[in-house]
């Protein structure tokens, strides 16, 4: 579970990444859609048979069941990555001189990628109280909302042809978990793992929240917001204003008396 959910922040960071590189967006035969209902059905499979239909041995091949899901999935991937980085560093970028977008290297976006990555690997293995095994929900929910939050930013940068930041106030969160333990955990390392978790649902919602706010503040739209809108000019309702016809349906209907 571990593997499959770093690949995919990991194949969806990329997804972006080219973006950001070539200035378009590419889907592939197999993208996200496919793995989508991939899930499902292997979901499907499970609660219709049962978990053990896993261990069932495949004739031909003569492994576990369980085994033919995550090696399509690797070959899958294989593909992606390949097709990616195939964009991201042999075709010239949409920048000056094959940057990016923004006009920045094409390999600077790694360097948040491996924030992601390294730490939720790092403090995986080294944690004394095997924290991903005691808590793999919370786990991955900390790491997939950072994620997030770093992804939502490549994508803004793609958009707005900005620079792409190293550093993220989501980073703070593995930061206090890898710190946690190279100072041999003097704060217990579930209870760290619960305050992180709530900081960096927090801190993606306010971005998210951010970003809404300024794109309607750019395009002069209402977010969740209804103003009532009248006639200009009208000093009192008529008739079929009281009756509950809308203002715009009486103006259209006034227009059309006149060119009578």
């Amino acid at each position: 579970m571990f593997f499959q959910c770093m690949m995919a922040v990991s194949l969806f960071y990329c997804a972006h990444w080219q973006t950001y590189v070539s200035g378009t967006l590419r889907f592939g035969y197999v993208d996200v859609t496919e793995a989508q209902f991939g899930v499902i059905i292997i979901h499907l499979i499970t609660v219709i048979f049962g978990p053990g239909v896993w261990s069932v041995k495949v004739p031909v091949l003569w492994i576990p069941l369980q085994c033919v899901p995550t090696i399509i999935g690797l070959i899958a991937a294989a593909v992606a990555l390949f097709n990616n980085f195939k964009i991201i560093l042999i075709k010239r970028g949409a920048g000056r001189n094959g940057s990016t977008v923004a006009g920045t290297s094409v390999l600077s976006p790694v360097v948040p990628l491996a924030f992601i990555v390294a730490p939720a690997i790092l403090i995986a293995w080294k944690s004394p109280d095997g924290l991903y095994l005691q808590n793999p929900t919370i786990y991955l929910l900390t790491f997939g909302c950072v994620s997030a939050r770093i992804t939502n930013r490549l994508v803004v940068a793609h958009m707005t042809k900005s620079e792409m930041a190293y550093s993220d106030a989501s980073l703070l969160g593995p930061g206090a978990l890898f710190l946690n333990q190279y100072f041999n955990c003097p704060i217990p390392e579930k209870f760290l793992l619960y305050v992180v978790c709530v900081y960096v649902i927090y801190d993606l919602i306010k971005y998210c929240r951010e970003v809404c706010l300024e794109i309607c503040s750019h395009l002069n739209i209402m977010l969740f917001t209804i103003v009532p809108k009248y006639v200009s000019g009208a000093k009192s309702l008529s008739s079929a204003e009281k009756n509950g016809s809308s203002s715009k349906y009486l103006t259209r209907s006034k227009s059309k008396v006149k060119t009578n």
